[in-house]
């Protein structure tokens, strides 16, 4: 329950981040870079000392060898990159700056191509939540829950700015970047779920989780925050995200 209601109160940010646009205050480019530049930082902090860590601590308890549980998560991590980046090859999706991707689909309508590709991201952030509750309760997921939370309000922010874009009412670009974030608290139940019946997938389920967060930063987020010339304002955002999410973490646990 820890684990699907952490993982919904974070995907609801993504409604709270896209309310600029109801009243027509958009941010800037430059502005909007800073901050998914911060929820960057956030999230590579967050899948270091909240999945990777905790995964290493795990694995050492069940395996005597000093190199199994450095082999398990370096293992876990790759197929959790390696997982999202086949769904981002084999799902059909469009971003909204390099156009569509993965296998064509025409019969799809635009707006569930651009769905499709914001819930390949935001499934595995619900799935590390998850993971993070079921783990060590509300100290392991209380750090991931605010941290993937801050990164889903610019998110949201650029989900519904670039819909209005398109055409989109402010109303209805409001609602479907706030939809988007609902996929969350599914990968929320499914990894707090998994973790609570087999201990011993511990360590594989938080590496597995800090893998796919990392494809997502690295593959999406700081490629989008250096694709308008603002690198300086995304990097400093980057700095900032990462040591606040460092001291919440040290902080809350």
């Amino acid at each position: 329950m820890l684990g699907f209601l952490g993982s919904l109160v974070a995907g609801s940010m993504t409604a709270v981040g896209a309310i600029p646009v109801l009243f027509g205050r958009i941010p800037s480019r430059a502005t909007r870079d800073l901050s998914l530049g911060f929820a960057a930082g956030v999230m590579l902090a967050a899948s270091f000392f909240s999945l990777i860590i905790p995964a290493l601590d795990a694995a050492e308890i069940r395996y005597v060898n000093e190199a199994a549980p450095a082999a398990i998560v370096c293992v876990a991590i790759l197929l959790g990159m390696g997982a999202v980046a086949l769904m981002n090859e084999k799902l059909p999706h469009e971003h909204f700056s390099t156009g569509r991707e993965g296998p064509e689909a025409a019969s799809l309508r635009r707006v569930w191509l651009f769905i499709i590709a914001i819930t390949i991201h935001n499934f595995p952030e619900g799935l590390a939540v998850g993971v993070g509750f079921g783990a060590d309760g509300v100290s392991g997921g209380m750090p991931l829950a605010i941290g993937i939370g801050l990164q889903n309000a610019p998110e949201g922010l650029a989900v519904a700015v670039s819909l209005l874009g398109e055409g989109y009412s402010k109303v209805r670009a409001w609602g479907i970047a706030a939809l988007t974030g609902m996929v969350e608290p599914i990968g929320g139940l499914l990894g707090a779920g998994i973790i609570t019946i087999s201990e011993p997938l511990l360590p594989w389920g938080l590496a597995f989780a800090a893998g796919a967060m990392l494809y997502v930063i690295s593959h999406e987020i700081i490629p989008e925050t250096h694709r308008s010339g603002h690198q300086n304002k995304a990097t400093l955002g980057l700095a900032i995200g990462l040591v606040i999410m460092l001291f919440l973490d040290v902080w809350l646990g």
